[in-house]
């Protein structure tokens, strides 16, 4: 399959989406079905005890599979996030964060896919399923 997305109108929506921007999500690779963005550490991260709080797991999950979905639904696809689960794994300190997302199935109604962050080195940090519907 083909994309239906380049990696510049990504990057652009990225870049213009206030829910996105807010966390400075970088797009680093872009394939059908699935992406892998980058989360740039800020200070505004960390919660008590010098760890990277953990609704910036969700968002950084959340938009991974929405930019995901774009692959094969388009720019104009109007999909929402109806479940998200999440286990926590490990934790960051002050680092980046890396999160690859990957579409299992797209249906008619809804689409599952999955989503995980990663450590600099690499180490399971967070482990997502989530659903989204179709309007």
């Amino acid at each position: 399959m083909s994309v239906a997305v380049t990696d510049a109108e990504i990057r652009q929506l990225l870049m213009e989406t206030a829910f996105a921007k807010l966390y400075g999500f970088q797009l680093l690779e872009l394939g059908d079905g699935g992406c892998s963005l980058t989360i740039p550490f800020q200070d505004a991260f960390e919660r008590p005890g010098g760890i990277v709080s953990g609704p910036v797991f969700m968002a950084a999950a959340d938009v991974a599979m929405w930019v995901a979905i774009k692959t094969r639904l388009g720019l104009s696809d109007g999909s929402v996030t109806v479940e998200m689960k999440t286990n926590f794994l490990s934790g960051a300190k002050r680092e980046d964060i890396r999160c690859n997302s990957k579409l299992l199935k797209v249906g008619r109604r809804l689409i599952y896919g999955t989503a995980e962050c990663l450590s600099a080195d690499g180490r399971i940090l967070t482990h997502h399923t989530l659903t989204y519907i179709r309007p």
